[in-house]
């Protein structure tokens, strides 16, 4: 390819077109035979750009345009491959956002395309300053460009760029004359013309033969920005089947033709030593030295997709056996010849053990077809890569097990059902902000024998483990010293005494070891809590209530016309002040008359600085619920609180309703 033809301008536009409208002075133009569009520099937009040429192509086709009469289906083929080319070339190497124009010129019916993005400074690639090695990754687009259009070149003005080609139908007429002074007839002229149009074409698209002058220039100039973008990358996924789905996009086809990822259970140790092929000590028969199941084949990746699912039936049936020892390391592996077409039918493959934290988790394996061995350049590389992908599988199988845990302590933190109270109707709302932990909110519901039940309603300072072991003490203990006859102060004053114990302390430095080992300095650290506690008793004619507070949201009491007023006065939350005396309230719970119990996640849920209960929202909300059943009342709730911000909510939320029949 040429030199790319620039020129630069520094008048300004007189016009209110867009500048790069003005980037060449061609022939007139009908006022409806343009079309502008601007689009975001994101993978979509060159699909959009096509999408967008064709309805305009076809719109003038079909108005009759001036000019129109000429664009025949292969001059819109082209134009739809240039503007292609040239709308990725901007978004990948400019990464802003990308104007695209296209213009019909009168009466000859060339067509103009011009793509503009605001980084001037980045020239587009295929210069022929670059290196004669440059990588086959770059440049083919204005090569391509160069090929079809009868012209084309870059436009350069402050602030802006604009690369732009010309079609014009003229050629296509001149080679049908030719065709017929040849006197073969257009038709056999015409296919063998676009057969060899067609192969040009793939030619610039194909990827070029690798030569290894080219491997390393390329690892000179990106490989560090690669292995950088590729942790980058990896280091976000909390599933391994996506690490390794990400492994062999990385991989294919920049570094190898092919590669196939393994993962191994953790819980079945080594695959054994086996036994070693005379290329390098890879075993070739797939067996086994143990009695496990052996690796599962996690994801195959191909350059050329319809050669994928035989390559991954053809590697099924010969998974590694890697050596006893445990290497990094690359280690020949027997090339899989009958899974490829008989050109590829011999060539490279390595295998890569993956290891973290001294632990086998799998084998990526790497393959190249037509050549004897891979650069050491490459091979560095790759190796590189993998303990980067060894590293981000072992991150999302700790991931994994730490949502296993967190799903079973979850389970056993929170009550198997409701009690059902005579002479109360009661409705729950929990929704826990993280899916995949326990929640630092809890409730409980329970009998508490001689015509007593008990509700509680808490929140623990932080989540997942750490928070479960709070929970995990006070629940049991708020039902045991319940059904001990405790009166609700007294049950206050000894979960605190208990949260502020040495042997609580210990349990929960216990569980912050399991999220991430101690440093120094760390010790235990006590937890607080904030408790909604309460005994219910219910007579003929009502609920005899009594609660108290610590550092817990206020419930709110509802009557039968509406008006809402606290049932409790605050206090200080628990596991904060060794001596300190709780105070309980005791007040009836008449017919009609409803308790709502909420958690914070309710009254500091935020919509920009506001939060839901500035103003006493929450009672406001609450008086608009008088005549609902408690069920309706928690829907109602749930749904004010949901959609008092425009996003999910960032905490715990959880509410009890307790209203008398």
């Amino acid at each position: 390819m040429g030199a790319i033809p620039t020129q630069r301008e520094t008048a300004p536009c007189a016009s209110d077109a867009p500048a790069h409208l003005h980037a060449l002075p061609y022939g007139s133009t009908h006022p409806r035979a343009r079309a502008h569009a601007t689009l975001p520099g994101s993978p979509v937009a060159p699909g959009s750009a096509r999408a967008l040429l064709r309805t305009e192509l076809t719109d003038w086709t079909r108005l009759g345009l001036p000019g129109a009469e000429h664009l025949t289906e292969d001059l819109t083929e082209n134009a739809l491959l240039i503007v292609s080319e040239l709308v990725t070339n901007a978004v990948v190497h400019a990464g802003t956002d990308v104007e695209v124009a296209c213009r019909l010129e009168e009466p000859t019916g060339a067509l103009v395309l011009e793509v503009c993005d605001r980084h001037p400074s980045r020239a587009p690639r295929g210069s022929d300053t670059e290196s004669p090695s440059e990588t086959p990754e770059y440049g083919r687009g204005l090569r391509l460009v160069s090929t079809l259009a009868d012209s084309w070149g870059v436009t350069y003005r402050k602030g802006a760029k604009t690369v732009w080609a010309r079609l014009s139908p003229e050629r296509d007429a001149g080679d049908e004359e030719e065709g017929e002074r040849t006197g073969g007839g257009t038709t056999g002229y015409d296919d063998r013309q676009a057969l060899e149009r067609g192969l040009g074409v793939a030619e610039f698209l194909a990827p070029e033969p690798r030569r290894p002058e080219r491997d390393r220039d390329w690892l000179n100039r990106g490989a560090l920005s690669f292995l950088a973008e590729a942790s980058d990358l990896l280091a976000g996924q909390l599933d391994e089947n996506l690490v390794a789905a990400l492994a062999g996009q990385l991989i294919v086809p920049r570094l190898a033709d092919w590669c196939a990822v393994w993962l191994e259970d953790e819980v079945m140790g080594r695959w054994g030593s086996g036994g070693s092929d005379s290329a390098g000590g890879w075993a070739a028969d797939g067996t086994g030295g143990t009695g496990g199941t052996g690796p599962r084949l996690a994801r195959v990746w191909h350059g050329s997709e319809n050669r994928i699912e035989q390559l991954r039936r053809t590697l099924e049936k010969d998974p590694p056996n890697p050596p006893g020892d445990l290497r990094s390391g690359p280690v020949a592996y027997p090339w899989p010849g009958q899974a490829l077409d008989l050109r590829d039918a011999h060539g490279t493959a390595l295998a890569y053990r993956l290891i973290a934290g001294g632990r086998p988790l799998g084998t990526l394996v790497i393959g190249r077809s037509g050549v004897l061995r891979f650069p050491d350049e490459i091979t560095g590389l790759v190796e590189d890569l993998s303990r980067r992908v060894a590293l981000a599988i072992g991150a999302a199988r700790q991931y994994a097990r730490q949502a296993t845990i967190s799903r079973v302590l979850q389970r056993g933190l929170l009550p198997t059902a409701v009690a059902e109270i005579p002479g109360v109707h009661s409705a729950l709302v929990y929704e826990p902000c993280d899916k995949g932990g326990p929640s630092g909110d809890f409730y409980d519901l329970f009998p508490a024998g001689d015509g007593r039940w008990c509700f509680a309603v808490g929140d623990v300072q932080g989540k997942g483990p750490e928070a479960a072991v709070v929970i995990g003490l006070a629940r049991p203990w708020l039902r045991l010293l319940a059904r001990e006859g405790y009166r609700v102060a007294d049950v206050l004053d000894r979960l605190n005494r208990l949260l502020l114990d040495d042997a609580t302390e210990a349990a929960d430095a216990a569980a912050r070891a399991l999220v991430q080992p101690p440093g120094p300095g760390d010790g235990p650290q006590t937890r607080f809590l904030s408790l909604l506690y309460g005994e219910l008793a219910p007579f003929e004619g009502g609920v005899r209530v009594t609660l108290a507070s610590a550092g817990h949201p206020l419930p709110l009491l509802l009557g039968p016309e509406g008006d809402v007023r606290t049932a409790a006065r605050p206090q200080t939350l628990l596991g904060v002040i060794e001596d300190e005396t709780y105070t309980s309230e005791t007040f009836e719970l008449l017919p009609g008359e409803t308790l709502l119990c909420v958690t914070d996640g309710v009254t500091e849920r935020r919509s920009g600085s506001r939060q839901f209960d500035d103003s006493d929202g929450l009672a406001t909300a609450l008086a608009g619920c008088a005549g609902l059943s408690a069920q309706l009342i928690a829907e109602r709730i749930k749904r004010l609180v949901h959609e008092f911000g425009g996003k999910p909510p960032e905490d715990d939320l959880a509410l009890l309703v307790l209203q008398a029949e």
